[in-house]
């Protein structure tokens, strides 16, 4: 299936109901707070905000009773109108924006590339990859984008290889493991359970240096035009939790051990480290991060080509929290 017959993915999807959609929600309860639903779509290290902010309290501290939903659907879910916001890749979210709907980005987690690029132990680089088959979450998605950055860099396309729509990094990697792909892409440390295993990273995308809009907050321009005091206190959360992060160690463990299921707090050390050497204190998405996406989007999606990474962002919450002085006084 190539990715010139599958743009138009998101379209038969967007009338879903969240009731299809979850997997998991997580309700907390307020009187008088505001009901606010909130998606993401990969159980990564760098989903963590949304996690440390609910165990944390973040949320109900700013009068939010927020359902934390689990789905792969997180983007079909926001332009529907099923979901407030979503935490996802730029690149999920601009594919859907280059079809006409509007989604932004309020905040950025991770500004540039940083998953490993996995394969079998009998390919030994990322030349050998012609004529196998690479795993991606879907077309459209981070981990598709992604690949079309990297195949050019060693003289091969999208067509040298067999792209396949396995789903999320899990699904990913227990595919590579038991051999239904040759290859795929996963963040850290998640890969280091492949690489025990036995596979071999052919490249750490962090020595590429790209800049790349990886996850962020993401919402709907008709959200931030009927309810804007409640993605105001939404992106304070979210900001909030971002220093949670960088400062309290014990609660975002207890939110990775609860989101990730695992059985105790040294499971999750090292996803937990993951965001926390990542993230920034003032969390601007990256309109150069943006501008990278378009770019590798622009020979498939003719809208990519003249379209301007600053339309995908929407910092105007994030400012105003920022020459509040708010989120310097957190640090003090």
């Amino acid at each position: 299936m190539s990715y010139r017959k599958s743009v138009h993915w998101i379209k038969p999807l967007v009338f879903l109901t969240i009731g299809a959609l979850i997997l998991c929600v997580t309700q907390k309860t307020g009187a008088g707070a505001d009901t606010v639903r909130v998606a993401y779509s990969s159980p990564t290290a760098t989903q963590g905000i949304l996690w440390v902010a609910d165990v944390g309290g973040l949320f109900k501290k700013n009068g939010l009773d927020v359902q934390v939903i689990y789905t792969r659907l997180a983007i079909e879910s926001l332009v529907a109108g099923e979901i407030d916001f979503g935490q996802m890749t730029g690149a999920l979210m601009a594919s859907a924006r280059l079809q006409g709907t509007d989604p932004v980005m309020l905040a950025g987690v991770e500004g540039v590339l940083t998953d490993r690029l996995l394969a079998r132990p009998n390919i030994k680089s990322i030349e050998e990859l012609r004529g196998k088959r690479i795993g991606i979450f879907r077309f459209g998605a981070a981990s598709h984008v992604r690949v079309l950055n990297i195949l050019p860099r060693y003289g091969l396309t999208d067509r040298d290889v067999t792209l396949l729509q396995i789903g999320d990094s899990p699904a990913r990697l227990t595919a590579l493991l038991a051999g239904s792909i040759d290859a795929t892409l996963a963040s850290p440390p998640d890969h280091q359970e492949a690489v025990r295993a036995g596979m071999r990273v052919l490249l750490n995308l962090t020595d590429l240096n790209v800049p790349y809009q990886g996850v962020g907050l993401v919402t709907t321009q008709r959200v931030l035009t009927k309810k804007r005091d409640v993605a105001r206190r939404f992106v304070r959360a979210y900001v909030e939790a971002i220093h949670m992060v960088r400062t309290n160690p014990d609660v975002s463990k207890r939110a990775y051990v609860k989101y990730r299921k695992a059985k105790d707090e040294k499971e999750v050390q090292p996803a937990y480290e993951t965001l926390r050497e990542v993230v920034k204190a003032k969390p601007y998405p990256s309109a150069e991060g943006f501008k990278t996406i378009l770019a590798d989007l622009s020979e498939r999606v003719p809208a990519a080509k003249t379209a301007n990474p600053k339309d995908f962002i929407d910092v105007s919450l994030l400012e105003e929290l920022d020459r509040s002085g708010f989120i310097d006084a957190l640090y003090r």
